[in-house]
């Protein structure tokens, strides 16, 4: 990655052990230098059941508890008449296109993982393209709500998806994010062992400052941004710390074979921020 995805600049320094941090804007991003085979590679079934999750569908009623909190607050800023067509780019499997169906007059998902789309489209019964964002034709589309839920992170260029965003959006629309705050109090804290530290899946570290420049660089303005907790499974937290990091897979079974992994619990940390913007 030559060039800040934020302000365009080439200059750069060290920041973490694989990680640095642009000269002029600050932004934070990971020295990766993948093609785009590699990265779709990243993000095949395993990512969902054992590298990233335990088991994404038996997480599902914990995620779309997450899912109809983040659209409580959407709700605060649609207008029926003018946001009436929502598309999700990393819609995975489609947990939130479920939820957020009834308040709008069509949804529709995009995302590079064949067993996510399937499930979504064959299961769920909804309308979802298996395909790259950056390469499909949206055939002069136009969406008036466009949701990245814990994605933007992932990509390697988001400017670019931004770029192509505005020319599907009208004035008036709106952008939603989830992402990590790096500037957040556990980010500046934890410095290189922060949790959201992980590349090459995560491949970029916004701040609100550094996100709202990018989105001011592209036609949005940002008008709701906050903090926001996620409910949680004990089962989510305990395979993180003993299988992800401490490789103690025999623990983890242990313990979920007891049940009581299934109590979930909501926990803010204020390192994960909520941006709503609107199209200029």
């Amino acid at each position: 990655m030559n060039q800040c995805v934020v302000c365009g600049s080439a200059a750069r320094k060290p920041l973490y052990k694989g990680i640095v941090q642009c000269s002029q804007c600050g932004h934070v991003y990971a020295d990766l230098a993948m093609s785009d085979e590699e990265m779709m590679e990243l993000y095949r079934k395993n990512y969902f059941f054992g590298e990233e999750y335990s088991d994404y569908l038996r997480d599902k009623p914990i995620l779309q508890k997450n899912f109809r909190t983040r659209m409580k607050v959407l709700k605060r800023f649609l207008k029926p008449e003018l946001h009436k067509r929502l598309l999700e780019i990393g819609s995975a499997y489609g947990f939130f296109l479920e939820v957020a169906k009834p308040d709008f007059e069509s949804v529709c998902g995009i995302d590079i993982t064949e067993d996510g789309c399937n499930y979504a489209s064959e299961t769920l019964h909804l309308p979802v393209i298996q395909d790259d964002f950056l390469a499909h034709d949206f055939g002069g589309q136009q969406f008036e709500v466009m949701t990245m839920w814990d994605t933007i992170e992932h990509l390697r260029e988001p400017n670019l998806y931004l770029e192509k965003l505005s020319g599907l959006m009208p004035s008036g629309s709106l952008l939603t994010f989830t992402t990590g705050d790096i500037d957040g109090w556990n980010a500046r804290l934890r410095k290189e062992n922060w949790r959201m530290i992980h590349p090459p899946t995560h491949v970029h570290y916004f701040s609100r400052r550094t996100l709202a420049q990018m989105l001011d660089r592209y036609g949005y303005d940002v008008v709701y941004s906050k903090h926001c907790g996620f409910y949680r499974s004990l089962d989510m937290v305990l395979y993180m710390i003993l299988v992800l990091r401490q490789n103690k897979p025999m623990l983890y079974k242990a313990l979920a074979a007891t049940g009581l992994t299934k109590i979930d619990f909501y926990l803010n940390m204020y390192d994960i921020m909520y941006v709503i913007a609107r199209k200029r």
